[in-house]
């Protein structure tokens, strides 16, 4: 039976919406429809409500050593957005193809699917995997009960390529990433007695500034990196929540806030830095309200990836890219440092598009990257199938 190509396969998962939380099963269903006749071993470890789950693939013989093709199913909504497509319906334009996830990172997933199936056709010294996740897009949630579960066993892949877009470019560096939540506890009261009162959106909106400051100091006298386009650590605050009633004096406020750390930056020393300006924001206010305070809670993160330039898999990157200029750092988090310092896997950076693209109407991938990606792993099924050895 022909082996379909990438971009037929693109268009069927594109059609299924995946988007986060949201159920993937029937994408899986549908990669296992493809796969498990050609002899892929599949294996899936779910979320606890059982609505959606990682699958891990392996293609060839049993035993330690071989590739991981790391990319995650879950995609961002649509809702909002002005698109001109339907983004859950593959579209064909000028060498683009439209659609939500194209970029972010089904044309990478499509592209692994096609390699599984030609590495079926292949006597493999060294096992092909492919590690397919769930929740990436909302802090790399999902992928970690799979990395568990593959931590606790004594065989471990030689290394592990994450295909996010980077142009087919390879990227051997992104930033940490910490997010938390800042609950600001003030008192209740009537708006036209506000006075007597304290407005938690005020403490909140200290809160925002003190933020602004720590960030303004990182820039001015902070380390840098020169790899990065903006090369230093970064403090962002994207949400702020409160107040039912506008004569109602609020008594909660939340801000969702996080911090991008570069590799020499230690995420928790800027954490404590900012806690000590949350509580100098409430403290002169305990005396008439003792309930005032700013707490701090850590929603979700993952760690960055700074993996050397003679990294294995930087190397591997290169031999099967031909790619011998420097590596690159991305702006964007991945799973890559999950893989890298959870499993201790040699792990960079390496798939079709471009970030810029992702995450916006009309989302889009380019045929000729897609290209780019197939030859790449048409070069990594090769060098499994010589083994460790040399090409056959």
């Amino acid at each position: 039976m022909p082996i379909p190509s990438t971009v037929e396969i693109l268009r069927d998962l594109v059609a299924f919406p995946t988007v986060s939380r949201q159920p993937n099963l029937a994408l899986l269903d549908h990669v296992e429809r493809l796969l498990t006749p050609a002899g892929a071993r599949v294996e899936r470890f779910a979320h606890p409500d059982g609505t959606r789950a990682n699958l891990w693939v392996t293609v060839g013989p049993e035993g330690p050593g071989g590739v991981v093709l790391s990319g995650h199913t879950d995609v961002v909504p649509v809702a909002g957005q002005d698109w001109t497509t339907d983004p859950f319906e593959l579209a064909e334009k000028d060498g683009r193809l439209y659609g939500r996830g194209t970029a972010d990172m089904k044309g990478f997933v499509a592209a692994a699917l096609r390699a599984a199936l030609l590495a079926s056709g292949r006597d493999l010294r060294t096992p092909l995997h492919l590690a397919l996740s769930y929740d990436e897009e909302i802090g790399c949630l999902g992928v970690r009960g799979m990395i568990g579960a593959l931590a606790a066993r004594p065989e471990r892949p030689a290394l592990c390529i994450v295909g996010e877009p980077t142009g087919m470019r390879i990227a051997a560096g992104h930033k940490g990433k910490v997010a938390f939540r800042a609950c600001c506890q003030g008192r209740e009261g009537h708006s036209a007695l506000a006075p007597q009162a304290l407005n938690a959106l005020h403490l909140g909106a200290r809160f925002i500034a003190a933020l602004q400051a720590r960030q303004e100091e990182i820039d001015r006298s902070g380390l840098r990196d020169p790899d990065y386009d903006i090369p230093y650590s970064t403090i962002h605050a994207g949400l702020m929540r409160g107040g039912n009633a506008l004569n109602i004096v609020p008594n909660r406020c939340e801000i969702d806030f996080e911090i991008r750390n570069i590799a020499g930056d230690d995420p928790a020393l800027i954490l404590e830095g900012i806690t000590r300006d949350a509580e100098e924001i409430a403290r002169p206010f305990h005396a008439r309200f003792p309930e005032a305070g700013i707490g701090i809670e850590a929603l979700s993160g993952y760690p960055g990836l700074d993996a050397p330039p003679d990294s294995p898999a930087v190397r591997f990157l290169r031999q099967v890219t031909g790619d011998n200029g420097p590596a690159i750092k991305v702006a964007f988090g991945t799973e890559a440092g999950l893989f890298h310092d959870n499993l201790g896997i040699p792990t960079a950076i390496c798939g079709p598009g471009f970030m810029e693209q992702g995450h916006k109407p009309d989302e889009f991938v380019e045929r000729a990257q897609l290209d780019g990606c197939d030859r790449m792993l048409g070069e990594v099924v090769e060098a499994l199938a010589a083994g460790p050895g040399g090409r056959s």
